[in-house]
């Protein structure tokens, strides 16, 4: 004798409302995804350690008097837009050196330095930056007088824009 096998066929109707809550799911299962593998997205990269450290030396950064534009969300990491102003009198005695740009994890955390002098009258210096994954942006200003001002943002970055 055969044995017999049951199977349920689903009606449309039930196929269609299935594959219906499964898509509208989906952004949420990504998203849930995305987030239990971005604990790691913002522990520094050895490069990262190495360039901040070359670039901060014995100084201590001091947060503030950085203004940072950049936005909350990249929906392309290849090009991501920056402006950088640093509250400066921008004189002989008082100004901004350099402005340095890291990011923590691209593949080469040192994204750029701009050498400013008193010429420049405001220290203010605008690019775009590729940006491999969600990280942090660290600018560093480099004052004449020695002193280093820091300031961190995060980017969440939707499509990477640099090859790891």
């Amino acid at each position: 004798m055969r044995d017999r096998i049951d199977i349920a066929v689903l009606s449309r109707r039930t196929f269609v409302i299935a594959g219906a809550v499964a898509a509208g799911l989906a952004p949420f299962i990504a998203r849930a995804n995305e987030d239990a593998g971005a604990s790691d997205a913002f522990v520094p990269s050895q490069d990262f350690k190495d360039d901040f450290a070359r670039i901060v030396g014995s100084a201590k950064p001091i947060e503030g008097k950085i203004s940072v534009d950049l936005p909350e969300t990249a929906d392309n990491g290849n090009f991501v837009p920056i402006t950088i102003a640093v509250d400066s009198p921008m004189t002989e005695a008082d100004h901004v050196k350099a402005i340095h740009i890291l990011s923590t994890a691209n593949p080469h955390a040192h994204v750029a330095t701009f050498h400013l002098s008193p010429v420049n009258a405001v220290a203010r210096v605008q690019s775009r930056m590729r940006l491999a994954k969600t990280q942090d942006v660290i600018v560093l200003a480099e004052l004449s007088g020695g002193d280093m001002l820091v300031s961190t943002t995060r980017v969440k970055v939707l499509i990477g824009g640099c090859g790891i």
